[in-house]
């Protein structure tokens, strides 16, 4: 079976629908060796992109949001119509192993085990270079294996949100209907950000609290959006199923609404802040194998703790080094 010692191999082994061979060329988009790096450009570099762009739809929300259930349940609904399905779920790396922590397959059963679906946890490798990097390189690897929808999930509201946003077609922020204040822990910057709001658990008795709370949020995006473009607010319940094919057909109308031009404006600018992004990946990752670093590391740290040199200087000293 083809691997990273033949790239050509495995972009044709991953057109051919082959899961080893997709989960292999994820693998391959994750390392952080130089040898897996070029073969990863060159692997990257002989997809075909699909005759029609897949649908891309960022998922975030407040942990308990009940992102992971949304996402099976929309999943298998959109299998049923007769899609293809790709997830990729940004965890939080392990500071030990590298590896993804949370374990999404876990929490997708249905969805991970079958056939027109794929789910992959995404480490974020530590850094948001991490998450640009393996993610947004893995979105291409999905739509060559044939998913003509990817859903990128989460782990909660923070920067990795913004980064998410940067690459897909439409963000979406769930958000909880019993959770006190409608807005906490949701920061401004991610209201900003969002194309489409869902109150999830809108079921049973708290149908009417989640078509309440969608009305307090309406009034929030006002304030937070002012005159400009506001997302709808909605309401869903990812257990039931109730409002998701209402949800999935307004995230399909926000698409439309970009137009065919708009959209490849918006994926042809976010291909220029992925370029941007992984320089910054790769400089770092030059720094830490530098020899010149390593060797002058030791003292300019120990200068650091004892106070005799500044976290400026230190920045500078190693920089210098670098560059020598």
């Amino acid at each position: 079976m083809p691997g990273r010692d033949d790239p050509a191999g495995l972009a044709a082994a991953v057109a051919d629908g082959g899961r080893g061979a997709l989960s292999r060329a994820i693998t391959l988009v994750e390392s952080t060796r130089a040898d897996d790096r070029a073969a990863a450009r060159e692997l990257l570099g002989t997809l075909t992109p699909p005759a029609t762009p897949a649908v891309r739809v960022g998922i975030s929300g407040v942990p308990g949001a009940g992102k992971s259930t949304l996402v099976e349940t929309l999943g298998m609904q959109l299998i049923e119509q007769g899609h293809r399905i790709g997830v990729l779920a940004v965890d939080p790396s392990s500071t030990r192993t590298g590896g993804s922590v949370l374990g999404d397959k876990t929490r997708m059963p249905k969805l991970a085990a079958h056939r027109d679906a794929y789910v992959r946890p995404s480490p974020s490798a530590g850094s948001l270079g991490g998450v640009a990097r393996a993610t947004a390189q893995a979105i291409p690897l999905l739509e060559a294996a044939g998913c003509d929808v990817v859903l990128v999930e989460t782990v909660g509201v923070g920067q990795s949100e913004t980064t998410v946003a940067g690459m897909v077609d439409t963000f979406l922020l769930l958000a909880l209907a019993r959770s006190g204040d409608q807005l906490q822990g949701i920061k401004k910057g991610v209201l900003e950000i969002a194309d489409v709001v869902a109150v999830n658990k809108a079921d049973g008795s708290h149908e009417v609290e989640a078509k309440a709370a969608a009305r307090e949020l309406t009034g929030a995006l006002h304030l937070v959006q002012g005159a400009g473009r506001m997302p709808t607010v909605l309401t869903c319940s990812g257990a039931t199923g109730a409002g998701v094919p209402g949800l999935w057909q307004r995230i399909l109308r926000h698409r439309d609404e970009l137009g065919s031009e708009g959209l490849q404006t918006k994926r042809a600018e976010q291909r220029v802040t992925l370029a941007w992004a992984l320089v910054r990946d790769e400089l770092d990752q030059r720094l830490r194998r530098s020899a010149a670093v390593r060797a002058a590391r030791g003292d300019v740290e120990s200068a650091v703790r004892d106070g005799s040199l500044s976290a400026a200087g230190a920045a500078d000293a190693l920089l210098e080094a670098f560059d020598g």
